[in-house]
């Protein structure tokens, strides 16, 4: 009768510390999961897959003539930094549409952009090795857009620039063709740190903006040990690595709690890993999809894991259930779909294409 007794006071236990968590978490009710009626607190209270249901094209950023393969939200979740192999670097209105600045490049390889946390800086690189880092002009809505100079090109690398992410606006992380990520100062143009435990590309990496941010995560195209937990800090090798994908990973993102991180990859899967408990948690796939992930991105809640395929579509995974796939979500795209990015408020999802186009999603 005792055990019986202290078995019940640990269920309670257990269901107290999940409710905690979820709260933690930041979900609401109609998206916890918990039982096979989820509590809400409207009866036709729509769930995180209905919302994702229910999303639809707003807006349609026309401007590129060429691939379009990265793009970045600003702070403001008002204007979007795409980057083009027609050459050019464009900031968007994303309300408007509007064009603010459009920057012609040295190299029109580019790969990657980023914008800094203020929106006053934003920077790219690709196949000249290079991070070239712009400083933006005030946004006035009547100037005409106009070149801007290079602020800093940093200078390190041996091999093509694939990624690149502002920390703040004097700090920025790059990663490269050469197996290594680097810290750079912004101002001194100057390597602060530099991260090479990876044996093959590294393709991207990620920082957070919660939790601890002095660490990041790479992917690379190394058989095993694809993905990389760093600490800004510790200079002599990465904190732990994380094993599970088959092929190169495309492309990082952490989860909204900033302990959690999604990841996509050529192995035609997306997985969700924990840094906390060093392992993978769950494998996102379909037998239907054959082809690569090029990116992923969260929703605000964590709810939704948004990943771009070489096939054109773009799907929405549910994290809460774990095993729901749903198709065709933002489906719009004519070429594979480059790069997306959740825009920082939650409110919108960005997708860019090689079919020249940027799409706005709510």
């Amino acid at each position: 009768m005792a055990a019986s007794a202290e078995i019940d006071q640990c269920k309670k236990d257990i269901a107290s510390l999940q409710e905690q968590l979820l709260k933690l978490r930041g979900l609401d009710e109609s998206e916890r999961g918990l039982g096979p009626e989820p509590l809400r607190e409207h009866e036709n209270a729509p769930g995180p897959c209905e919302w994702a249901k229910n999303i639809k094209q707003r807006k349609h950023l026309k401007g590129h003539f060429g691939k379009i393969y990265a793009l970045q939200w600003c702070s403001d979740s008002k204007h979007v930094v795409s980057a083009s192999q027609d050459g050019k670097l464009i900031v968007w209105n994303g309300m408007s549409t509007n064009k603010i600045h459009s920057i012609p490049l040295r190299s029109s390889w580019v790969m990657t952009c980023a914008y800094s946390p203020s929106g006053n800086l934003v920077a790219c690189g690709g196949l000249d090795n290079l991070c070239s880092v712009y400083k933006l002009q005030t946004d006035t809505g009547t100037a005409p857009i106009t070149p801007n100079r290079t602020y800093a090109e940093l200078a390190q690398h041996e091999g093509y620039l694939s990624c690149c992410r502002f920390i703040s606006d004097g700090e920025i992380l790059t990663s490269s063709g050469d197996s290594t990520c680097i810290l750079w100062d912004v101002e001194m143009k100057t390597p602060k740190a530099i991260f090479s435990d990876h044996n093959s590309d590294v393709m991207t990496v990620a920082v957070t903006e919660t939790g601890n941010t002095n660490c990041f995560i790479s992917g690379s195209c190394d058989v095993t040990d694809a993905c990389k937990l760093w600490d800004c800090r510790q200079k002599q090798g990465c904190v732990m690595s994380f094993q599970g994908h088959e092929s190169d990973v495309n492309s990082v993102q952490w989860f909204p709690d900033g302990y959690a991180f999604g990841t996509g990859s050529d192995d035609s899967t997306c997985r969700l890993f924990d840094s906390r408990a060093m392992k993978q948690l769950a494998v996102y796939k379909t037998d239907k999809i054959l082809c690569g992930i090029t990116s992923v991105d969260f929703s605000k809640s964590g709810a939704l894991m948004f990943a771009g395929y070489d096939d054109y579509s773009c799907l929405a995974w549910d994290t809460v259930s774990n095993n729901s796939m749903y198709s065709g979500v933002l489906d719009g795209h004519e070429n594979r779909v480059s790069c997306l990015n959740m825009s920082k408020d939650g409110k919108a999802v960005c997708t860019g294409s090689w079919d020249t186009n940027l799409k706005i999603w709510c």
